[in-house]
């Protein structure tokens, strides 16, 4: 086997591991969140919230993993941290 067919197996290969990857994070479903709405969180990945800070009431995300290992995604709001001298 020469060298440019062992490149393309590697190449083709990394493409099949990132489209995997990015298929996986598109069949994950945004849920909203609403009162009573049921988590069950075993894991934080992440959250954010809007780039710009605001005084008042922002969009958030956070991103976990369930007790079955499964990534959720949750949108909710909160108060923002953009309010200087309210406690």
């Amino acid at each position: 086997m020469n060298t440019k067919a062992i490149y393309a197996a590697c190449l083709f290969a990394a493409l099949n591991i990132c489209t995997l990857s990015a298929r996986a994070e598109a069949a994950t479903s945004v849920q909203t969140y609403s009162y009573g709405t049921h988590l069950d969180i075993k894991r934080v990945v992440s959250m954010s919230q809007d780039s710009t800070p605001a005084c008042g009431v922002v969009n958030a995300r956070m991103t976990y993993l369930d007790s079955h290992d499964q990534t959720q995604v949750l949108d909710y709001l909160k108060f923002g941290d953009g309010c200087i001298g309210d406690n």
